[in-house]
């Protein structure tokens, strides 16, 4: 009988665990390096939203910001930002090291103003990149239709990504062959591709957010039980049955001739990274979008409260092929009873960005404040 922890069984199937949150709190009392100990995180990711919940009202970021006094607000967010980002980084180098460039990433996401320019996202990555110095930095890019040629670019100058809010199965493809089309500029300039690492972050609990309140008016506008039955049987259903469609699409190209070239150079695979799984719904159970979605070749990003109920009562097991009929019937029953599926992702997205846009400029604002407070007139 397996007596561990089930959170340690985990990576047995070939799921990585990456903590979904970073503060300095976590760096220097050593909670950060506890987790990686006793809850085998492997990595680290950050969103703007995370940073001012790290930041704001926090004074152990005082002296900093002190120190900084002069610089404008975006130089001092940047300048604890990117602390914080190396420091996580160095902590998990240990990690990095030992497989081979696989896991031992920290995150950290471009401006979230930029999800639609190209360009200028484009150029934050490569300054951010060489502003952080750590092998083991991954750049966040949104996977918007602009955001795709940023990540081929940035795939193609070395840089890691982390290509996040993803919601659609075609989005996630665009996003792998954006990485393979920036791994093979680089194979064609003789560049080598063994030292990149990139995850497709695949939004989770947020689909079945948007798509039960769909059912539940759905529900009320009809007086039919056999139709009430039958979208109630699709509640909390869609989420997993649309993240399992994009593990098939990922089994499908990787038996590409494009990528068999690429992974003969050497070139690691991105791995789908399951992002938002903590459960939205309390009818729902708290590991229910970790259970579910266990795999190899993947990762799931875990808030700490998730990371600690799934330690506590995750039943490990290997489900991200099993029920596949059933998760493609889920999927092809919504057009029938009127609830468009691409459009509900494409106001996920929207809606995505501005849940990182929103805290982003709530964080500079809480910071100039801050900076007023500690700066002598």
């Amino acid at each position: 009988m397996n007596t561990q922890s089930p959170i340690l069984q985990i990576k047995e199937y070939g799921q990585s665990i990456w903590l979904d949150n970073l503060s300095r709190d976590a760096i220097q009392s050593g909670e950060l390096k506890e987790m990686i100990a006793s809850r085998n995180v492997r990595g680290v990711t950050s969103n703007p939203a995370i940073f001012e919940k790290a930041i704001a009202g926090n004074k152990i970021y005082d002296a900093d910001i002190a120190a900084n006094a002069g610089k404008s607000v975006m130089e001092i967010y940047e300048s604890l930002v990117f602390d914080d980002i190396r420091n996580a980084c160095d902590i998990l180098r240990p990690v990095y090291d030992e497989t081979n460039g696989l896991d031992g990433y920290v995150s950290i996401e471009v401006p979230p103003n930029l999800a639609r320019d190209t360009a200028t996202t484009l150029a934050e990555a490569k300054r951010y990149f060489a502003a952080v110095n750590r092998p083991n930095v991954m750049i966040k890019i949104p996977g918007t239709p602009e955001g795709f040629p940023a990540v081929e670019s940035a795939i193609a100058a070395g840089i890691n990504v982390n290509i996040t809010l993803l919601f659609s199965v075609d989005s996630y493809v665009d996003t792998f062959w954006a990485y393979i089309r920036g791994l093979e500029q680089r194979v064609a300039a003789g560049q080598d591709v063994s030292k990149i690492g990139s995850v497709a972050s695949f939004f989770i609990s947020r689909i079945d957010n948007a798509i039960d309140a769909k059912l539940e008016q759905l529900i009320a506008s009809t007086s039919d039980p056999v139709l009430q039955e039958k979208m109630r049987g699709l509640k909390g259903k869609i989420a997993i049955a649309n993240a399992k469609v994009a593990y098939q699409e990922y089994k499908k190209i990787i038996q590409s001739d494009r990528w068999k070239a690429l992974s003969a150079k050497g070139a690691q695979v991105q791995r789908l990274l399951w992002a938002s799984t903590s459960t939205k719904n309390p009818e729902y159970s708290d590991v229910l979008y970790v259970n579910e979605l266990i795999g190899p070749n993947t990762v799931n990003t875990m808030p700490p409260n998730t990371i600690e109920a799934c330690a506590d009562h995750c039943e490990i097991a290997s489900r991200i092929e099993i029920n596949l009929e059933e998760a493609y019937q889920a999927i092809e029953t919504l057009p029938e009873i009127g609830i468009n599926l691409n459009q509900v992702m494409a106001d996920l997205l929207e809606d995505g960005i501005d849940k990182f846009i929103k805290p982003f400029d709530s964080l500079l604002a809480s910071l100039e404040a801050k900076i007023k407070q500690l700066t002598p007139a």
